[in-house]
């Protein structure tokens, strides 16, 4: 077994900060943790961060480790990250789809080669398990989201919400928490950390999100079994999981989670308005969380909800997204503010498309 001695956590305990816009457009206290905040730019760090450390703990020699993860999103940007702090190397292979913003970020952040192969994520696991993880007596695999060590490392998301609302004079933890569901590994840390810090014992709620064409855990449920997807028609690609976690699902129907479905436009309104009233920019994937707060959403989908309710927003980040992005997002999707409510006391309901405020 390899030495105890480990640098320091791969992650950072990011903010717990209260939201004065999006509580006034949500009818309650919305708290945001941000997880945009952590190294590799999303909550990945944490779950990615927490393998790789128990892989080398439990390793014989963890001085000829060589990290190797097929992911060209946010799993393998936290993978370099997080190899880079332990000090070890780690290698991504991703698809030839993958964009060339995703690959400069992942060799800025310091990995040690980035190989483009294969037409989809398959052909490129399977190139990273034949060709490369075979030949590397040190080489471990880090898969993006299905692991035990992955979900105890987001587990400790929850811990830290309670201790800082404890800080903020906030007793008895969270009334909900709302997190999106790509694979189900932030799912499964946010279930197991509840149980852990008896908040579902208190009726804290939790409300699953997924975008329309990314549903996997959504279908799950409604039919009782798991459910694969045939393919993947979403903007928010970082949820991009044809089949969730059997972990995620068995944890979903153990706690009775609310689980919805939001289009791509409100998705990408999440984006841009957050974007507007809390200058922070963060991607479809993320921006399902936020899109739930504005023009009544969240109070449907929660009607228990009170003005005093406490409700934390995983702002899980990502790194998929520019200006640019977000403009083109805007100009495709801007119809969808036709419907947005006209409370001036929301700044980003004096924004509309391309800066034109809305009719009042």
């Amino acid at each position: 077994m390899g030495s105890a001695s480990m640098p320091s956590n791969p992650w950072i305990e990011t903010p717990l900060i209260e939201s004065s816009a999006l509580s006034k457009a949500a009818g309650c206290r919305i708290f945001l943790k941000l997880e945009n905040l952590q190294p590799s730019g999303s909550f990945k760090s944490r779950g990615i961060g927490a393998l790789l450390q128990h892989s080398l703990l439990n390793h014989r020699n963890p001085d000829v480790v060589h990290f190797y993860c097929s992911s060209g999103g946010n799993a393998g940007l936290a993978c370099v990250t997080a190899a880079r702090t332990l000090n070890r190397p780690a290698t991504i292979v991703v698809p030839l789809t993958t964009k060339p913003l995703m690959i400069a970020k992942l060799r800025n952040a310091g990995a040690y080669e980035v190989v483009q192969v294969g037409e989809n994520w398959k052909e490129a696991d399977k190139y990273l398990q034949e060709r490369l993880l075979d030949n590397d007596p040190g080489g471990v695999y880090v898969p993006p989201f299905d692991h035990p060590e992955i979900w105890e490392g987001h587990s400790t998301l929850v811990s830290e919400v309670g201790r800082q609302l404890a800080d903020q004079d906030e007793n008895g933890g969270p009334d909900a928490m709302v997190c999106s569901v790509g694979g189900g590994g932030l799912l499964c840390g946010v279930l197991l950390g509840l149980e852990r810090q008896y908040y579902w014992d208190k009726g804290c709620k939790v409300l699953a999100l997924e975008t329309e064409g990314a549903e996997s855990l959504h279908k799950s449920l409604l039919r009782g079994e798991l459910v694969t997807l045939p393919s993947i028609t979403t903007i928010a690609t970082s949820l991009g999981a044809t089949r969730v976690a059997q972990r995620a699902f068995d944890l979903a129907q153990e706690h009775s989670i609310k689980s919805a479905v939001l289009s791509d436009a409100e998705a990408a309104m999440g984006c841009w308005r957050f974007a507007d009233d809390e200058r922070i920019i963060v991607e479809p994937a993320c921006g399902i969380n936020l899109a739930v707060c504005y023009d009544g959403r969240l109070k449907k989908l929660l009607p228990e909800l009170t003005p005093q309710s406490q409700v934390v927003i995983v702002v899980c980040g990502g790194s998929n997204v520019t200006l640019q992005t977000l403009m083109a997002y805007r100009d495709e999707y801007g119809w969808i503010e036709k419907s947005t409510t006209n409370d001036t006391e929301i700044p980003s309901t004096l924004s509309a498309p391309n800066g034109v405020a809305p009719d009042a």
